[in-house]
């Protein structure tokens, strides 16, 4: 493991994130809204994984997506909230608040948000245990919590930075993992994960964005021989996401360019973007659709009754073809689980993101109003 990688890894996007300005509520989220849920259930092909798609593609992928799975808005939350606070039993007390459990990486705990709450371990790792009741109310958590009148012993975030699918897998059957994740830098271990599941009625999953994300970096930081914090910024800072292929490839080139790399390290960088990103996509999904699977089976042998929510991917590079295929094959396997294990999947492709890849504010608003939709019987 790269020492400096896990520090970029686990400290520096926690503690630059907590650190910096509260994320930019402002953005693009309701440009984002009007377009529909594109690119959400789209399987490229391994021997077609590096074609852009048409737009006539597009477009019909956007079409079917919108249709079965149409935007919610805030109206959505707060009429839940309002149904939630009305329901009465017939001895005229309130029914008792559902649990809810979310599992999942940085994406669920809040980081990017001003208030995470965390304390530092010895190594890269750090403590999430004041989080899983202390998270911000701006997370998605938080937001689902307040639309349906639940207090932070009925809605618990188990997000831990940094987690890949297998880490959260043994996370449910063991309540610890067995080892330092040597790639991410996190080790956890929270014999409570297990209680927690155990009392809910509603467990959200989000996970898998790690899975090869961790790798790639690791990659690139190996083939630049740990030159490429500004393309890594650059990459995390979501500069990629609205321009066109060929600007795309303008600022790759500029970035490489300022590293002042040697030949070998040119190469070995051309070499991963242009073919080493793709095969290590291609090699992580199996492992990460494994891992979903058992991580669904631990949460049901916990829990039977349950509701499981899998919630979706958004690509923070789309026009990076490889990450597009990984990230669309990740969804059409979380939709296709679903339907086998009778769970709930929601889609979240327009999710606003901010400097590090993580949601805004209003992006986690965006996750919690779907969420809030699909949980039955708030």
């Amino acid at each position: 493991m790269n020492k400096r990688f896990a520090s970029l890894a686990v400290s520096a996007l926690l503690l630059v994130s907590l650190l910096s300005v509260p994320a930019l509520a402002e953005g693009t989220e309701a440009a984002a809204d009007t377009a529909g849920d594109d690119h959400v259930i789209v399987t490229l092909n391994p021997e077609t994984a590096l074609q852009p798609e048409t737009p006539a593609e597009a477009a019909a992928s956007a079409t079917e997506t919108a249709q079965a799975d149409p935007v919610p808005s805030a109206y959505d939350a707060a009429s839940a909230l309002t149904a939630a606070k009305a329901e009465v039993k017939a001895d005229g007390t309130k029914d008792e608040q559902l649990t809810y459990v979310a599992l999942g990486d940085s994406i669920v705990s809040g980081v990017g948000l001003a208030d995470v709450q965390y304390s530092a371990r010895s190594g890269y790792s750090v403590d999430m245990a004041p989080n899983f009741h202390g998270y911000s109310p701006d997370c998605y958590v938080g937001k689902v919590a307040a639309a349906l009148g639940l207090d932070r012993d009925h809605a618990i975030n188990l997000g831990l930075p940094a987690l890949t699918a297998p880490d959260l897998a043994d996370m449910i059957q063991y309540g610890k993992m067995p080892q330092m994740n040597m790639a991410s830098g996190c080790e956890y271990n929270y014999p409570e994960f297990q209680d927690y599941i155990r009392k809910a009625d509603v467990v959200s999953v989000q996970i898998g964005s790690n899975d090869a994300f961790v790798p790639c970096i690791v990659a690139l930081g190996n083939a630049t021989n740990w030159k490429s914090e500004k393309l890594a910024a650059t990459i995390l800072a979501g500069d990629l996401r609205n321009e066109g292929s060929g600007s795309t490839m303008s600022t790759i080139y500029r970035s490489i360019k300022a590293m002042d790399l040697t030949k070998a390290e040119k190469d070995a960088t051309w070499n991963l973007l242009f073919s080493g990103m793709s095969k290590i996509c291609d090699e992580t999904y199996p492992k990460t659709t494994a891992a979903l699977i058992s991580i669904v089976q631990e949460i049901r042998n916990l829990n039977p009754d349950a509701q499981i929510i899998l919630v979706g991917y958004t690509n923070p590079v789309p026009l990076i073809p490889c990450w597009r295929s990984y990230f669309n094959k990740l969804n059409k396997f979380e939709k296709q689980i679903a339907k086998t294990y009778n769970l709930t999947y929601v889609a979240i492709p327009n999710t606003e993101t901010t400097l590090d890849v993580h949601p805004t504010i209003k992006g986690h608003q965006y996750i919690a109003n779907k969420l809030v939709n699909a949980i039955e019987n708030p």
